[in-house]
């Protein structure tokens, strides 16, 4: 069920009150009307998926309880790695198996063997696979390193696995954040529930005005980047820039407002990412639940930046590389986390990637210093051009579009058919910007505003975009549903 579909603008109602009229007298009806309602969520697209999300979620439950109850170290690293082995075993297999099998015959045919492909199998890819893989694991990671005791209590735990409104693109919560608030009764809370309305509508407005607006321009051009001059391409992948963060962060702001609606509270996913200063900096403010997960599961382990620097250096290409592969069963992926990894390493290697940690631009001034500004387009651009591999349907893809760009014609026009609406999909862009800026302190807040006439004339723009821009002949699905 998507968030933008008719069905969805049924559901949420519906369940809320509900929730609140009905089953606001005793957590354990709350949790089992969360459930129910959760994997009917869930289960809309297809009601198989329902028993890997529960099978994920059976044996994180009892994995949790034998690593608390166990009475040695070896036996609880031998439990730990049956919910990594069983929840990376699920994950690869539906997503990973037929790119495996495909990069092994590519890799014989270099050497002159030919393979036919009698091992791929048509596997559909189960909605948010990516993300409750990742939940359930960090249940177990935390049980492990005693940050945690394991929960009793099975239908809240489920709950706290499958909880619909961040189930199929995160935000990846942390059992240590979510899992208490699922295990307490909730109350209703109206201040709460008006900032989570104002999120939902935010979020609406970033998937349907900017995200879905410029995807049929950004198909056409991706599509067909030969027909196009190195202007229009380069129009093209600063629109993507745009497309894939109105898009998923569209997507965790509708998911983070519609959490509060329910008495819960999600981890923030995005800070506005392209004000970052730096690699490092984009990094702690772009999906920031997936960038503490390897941080805290993987790089960490591995030993992080506290070893010798060789050491230090692999484990940033680790990182990356594995962080670009968990998007897709893709060499453009992995070749995009790569990118990443030589962009970062720089401010590894200067001892400058812990810099920015908290501060945003222009903290106490209204603009940003020249420095911060040259900071920003340089870490912009940057990031705007790994895009491509991220975009490109291939290598070769990718590839020959960045050779078309830097091709001799490169003429400043537009060659694309729909001419003004580039250009009016451009100030938009340019508009929004200058609204997340002046927002920038407080992404939880989009509209805090002391004058109520303002705020009302602001939620009258915004629902007035979304309906001029709504589009029910394109595509509508979240860009990340497919990782």
């Amino acid at each position: 069920m998507l968030f933008n579909s008719l069905e969805y603008i049924i559901f949420l109602p519906v369940v809320f009150f509900i929730y609140w009229a009905v089953f606001n007298k005793k957590l354990q009806t709350q949790n089992w009307f969360l459930l129910i309602a959760s994997y009917f969520f869930y289960g809309f697209w297809d009601w198989r998926f329902l028993f890997l999300i529960l099978a994920s979620t059976i044996v994180d439950f009892f994995v949790g309880q034998r690593i608390h109850s166990s009475s040695t170290a070896r036996n609880k690293k031998s439990w730990l790695w049956l919910s990594i082995l069983f929840n990376v075993g699920l994950l690869g297999f539906f997503k990973y198996f037929n790119f495996f099998i495909d990069s092994w015959i590519d890799l014989a045919s270099i050497f002159g063997y030919t393979i036919h492909s009698t091992w791929t199998l048509k596997i559909i890819l189960p909605v948010g696979i990516s993300f409750y893989t990742f939940q359930t694991m960090s249940y177990s990671f935390d049980i492990y390193h005693k940050k945690i005791t394991p929960t009793r209590d099975f239908i809240s735990f489920a709950t706290f696995v499958s909880f619909f409104p961040q189930l199929v693109a995160g935000p990846i919560e942390r059992a240590s954040n979510l899992l208490p608030q699922i295990l307490n009764k909730r109350t209703f809370n109206y201040l709460q529930a008006v900032e989570g309305l104002k999120l939902i509508l935010w979020g609406f407005f970033k998937k349907l005005v900017i995200a879905d607006a410029l995807a049929p321009l950004v198909d056409d051009i991706f599509a067909n980047y030969s027909q196009y001059s190195p202007s229009t391409l380069i129009m093209g992948v600063f629109f993507f820039s745009f497309q894939i963060y109105g898009d998923f962060s569209g997507y965790s702001d509708i998911a983070i407002g519609t959490a509060k609606l329910f008495g819960i509270e999600l981890s923030p996913n995005f800070k506005f990412p392209y004000f970052s200063r730096n690699i490092a900096e984009f990094w702690r403010r772009w999906h920031i639940s997936l960038s503490r997960w390897f941080r805290d599961y993987l790089y960490i382990p591995l030993g992080g930046s506290k070893v010798n620097r060789w050491i230090s250096i692999r484990n940033v290409f680790i990182i990356f590389l594995v962080s670009g592969f968990w998007h897709g069963a893709n060499w453009t992926f992995i070749i995009w986390g790569g990118i990443h990894a030589l962009l970062f390493l720089p401010l590894l290697l200067t001892n400058n990637n812990r810099t920015y940690l908290s501060s945003t631009i222009a903290e106490k001034t209204i603009l940003p210093s020249l420095k911060e500004l040259f900071q920003i387009l340089t870490t912009f651009i940057l990031v705007t051009f790994s895009w491509i591999f991220f975009r490109a349907s291939s290598l070769t893809h990718a590839w020959a579009y960045l050779k078309a760009i830097f091709s001799n014609d490169i003429v400043l026009k537009y060659a694309h058919p729909s001419g003004y609406r580039m250009i009016d999909y451009f100030i938009i862009i340019i508009l929004f910007v200058m609204y997340e800026y002046c927002i920038r302190k407080d992404e939880r807040v989009p509209f805090d505003f002391k004058s109520r006439y303002f705020r009302f004339l602001i939620y009258a723009i915004l629902l007035l975009a979304i309906l001029l821009f709504y589009d029910d002949q394109i595509d509508r699905s979240f860009i990340y549903f497919q990782f």
